[in-house]
């Protein structure tokens, strides 16, 4: 008869589950046991738990399949927190699955438990943020509770869930069967949308004089390229996206004008905010790609007629009011759209549109604009230079996963993306540490591509310890860590602000000393490959090298901690630094 635990991991593996990211504790030692010698599941040791959860965070977005984070009792479940939260702000599917403590002390104050407001009251910290959260009371329902799980993590907009299992629970003996389980579960996810109201939205669309399709994640979550790609070229709109939506269409292709917002293309700002009509598909207008959703920057909604189409109803009229809201899985809602589309309307040539050679002269001035920085030999490196470099050598299927400062802003307005579920970013929660750990569960979930982490020195001074994973795992992940000795975006912020900075370099305290950590040193100590890049023009064979090694490899270059990343749109943050709001 099989135990709690072993029901688990039977049920995961007939689930197709083949990675679970986590890290040991006393609490979860019998499913661990399970895991390794009862099925063929690989357990991924991570060095913390925040760790543990962006990297099965990344293995979902490169996969799409449901991320499983494996984490003990009390500390181990409270330091998955912020990882579990990234995910679930950016609609990524994962299970957690944590430790507690024996459910006949509950109350009692056994090692490590959390009952400051409710005995065995841990699982209650993970409800603001997942989209439900189990305490299993008795084995024989554990295996229900699995299947029910994953349902909900995988379904609708994705997101996260908790399976908080008490260790006596996995230990118990149970003759439940996992059998069917993997069938208690939506097959079919396309949410077709209202037929009237797609009528009408495309009827709309054919009359609209500016129109422009703006493209969130969950475009890029519906597997629904190619859709929003015909449906732009069936009528020749331009299409803009989120950050979260970069990939959603080529970037190179000849409608495509960028990404909105603060940090977002002269091009797309201008465009978005002069339509008539704006077709919004998986997006939820997040404050950064809306410039605080302020009129005279970025959406000016109204007069500019809107069409939201997204899977969570409750997004649609959120921030803007609608002229159509339809409540549907992007892909099936363009395939729909596509189809009535071709019943009455006539494909549009579009090749010669004189938008499209708007497009092109807005995209070429641009570029010529940035150019010279991109070019630049100037030594500290500039950001600008390192960005077209790791494009040029990342292959077009290639992954980048970013963090949050120069590398996410600079990535979403001057790194072209060219396919889906390859530009890897924390959008909702924006958290620190997420690329350097992502890029561990991207890399084994695309084995066979190329993964270029690009963060700073502040994210990967935070998790430094993802190396040693990686090493372990003989992950050829290439972290280039941007180092200029500061939280380098906060310190623009603070200067432009207060006009002097105070507590967001990096300094020795007793002499003011900038403090720069030599990450190359650090990687060798970890057992991988360390490059130190102080000069730009050696800035390309060495990456060539690392990509080449095969090797987890980290390049520590040397950047200007004096570049901004040229802000396009607006942030009303600095109106409530001078007090103005």
């Amino acid at each position: 008869m099989a135990n709690g635990a072993e029901i688990v991991a039977k049920y995961l593996e007939e689930e197709g589950v083949e990675y679970v990211f986590g890290l040991c504790g006393h609490t979860i030692l019998a499913l661990l046991d399970a895991l390794a010698y009862k099925t063929k599941i690989k357990f991924i040791t991570c060095r913390h738990e925040q760790i543990a959860a962006h990297a099965a965070d990344g293995y979902f977005r490169v996969t799409h399949k449901p991320g499983i984070v494996l984490v003990h009792v009390g500390p181990g479940m409270t330091n998955a927190i912020t990882g579990v939260a990234n995910a679930a702000l950016d609609s990524s599917a994962m299970v957690v699955i944590a430790g507690d403590v024996p459910s006949f002390h509950f109350g009692q104050d056994p090692h490590q438990e959390i009952k400051l407001h409710l005995d065995g009251g841990q699982y209650e910290i993970y409800r603001p943020f997942v989209k439900r959260a189990w305490r299993v009371h008795d084995v024989k329902f554990i295996s229900d509770i699995m299947a029910r799980a994953v349902n909900i993590a995988t379904s609708g907009r994705p997101g996260a869930v908790l399976v908080d299992v008490p260790m006596d629970i996995f230990s118990k003996p149970c003759d439940r069967s996992t059998e069917n389980l993997t069938r208690r579960k939506v097959t079919g996810k396309r949410i077709a949308g209202d037929a009237s109201e797609i009528d009408k939205a495309i009827r709309m669309l054919q009359a609209a004089k500016n129109p422009i399709l703006y493209l969130g994640g969950g475009v890029i979550l519906s597997d629904a390229s190619q859709e929003a790609t015909r449906l732009a070229e069936y009528f020749g709109i331009p299409v803009a996206t989120t950050l979260m939506g970069k990939g959603a269409i080529p970037e190179d292709h000849p409608l495509s004008i960028g990404m909105t917002g603060f940090w977002g293309t002269p091009l797309a700002n201008e465009m978005t905010k002069q339509a008539d009509l704006l077709l919004a598909i998986g997006t939820r207008f997040p404050e950064t790609d809306s410039s605080s959703w302020l009129p005279q920057y970025t959406f000016a909604i109204p007069p500019t007629k809107l069409i939201h189409v997204d899977i969570d109803p409750h997004e649609i009229g959120d921030v803007f009011p609608t002229e159509i809201g339809i409540i549907g899985d992007a892909k099936a809602v363009m395939q729909s759209m596509l189809e009535c589309a071709k019943s009455n309307y006539s494909k549009k040539d579009w090749v010669k549109d004189p938008v499209v050679d708007k497009i092109s002269k807005s995209k070429e001035a641009w570029l010529r604009e940035i150019e010279k920085y991109q070019t630049s030999d100037a030594v500290p490196i500039r950001p600008e230079r390192l960005l077209k470099v790791v494009r040029e050598v990342l292959p077009r299927d290639g992954i980048i996963v970013t963090d949050v400062g120069w590398n996410k802003n600079g990535v979403g307005q001057q790194f072209p993306i060219y396919h889906p579920r390859t530009h890897l970013t924390p959008g909702g929660l924006a958290t620190m540490g997420f690329g350097p750990a992502a890029a561990i569960g991207a890399k084994i979930g695309a084995p066979d591509k190329v993964v270029i982490a690009l963060v700073g020195d502040g994210a990967y001074g935070s998790v430094p310890s993802v190396v040693a994973t990686a090493v372990e795992n003989d992950l050829a992940i290439i972290w280039v860590v941007m180092n200029n000795s500061a939280f380098a975006v906060i310190r623009g912020l603070q200067k432009g602000a207060f006009g002097r900075v105070a507590c967001t370099e990096f300094r020795k305290v007793k002499t003011g000393e900038e403090y720069n950590i030599n990450y190359a040193m650090l990687a060798k100590a970890y057992g991988a490959e360390g490059y130190r890049v102080e000069n730009p023009k050696d800035l390309k064979p060495i990456l060539e090298k690392a990509v080449a090694s095969n090797k987890p490899t980290i390049l520590d270059v040397v950047l200007d901690p004096n570049v901004f990343v040229p802000t396009t749109g607006h942030w009303d943050i600095k109106d409530i630094y001078a007090g103005e709001i």
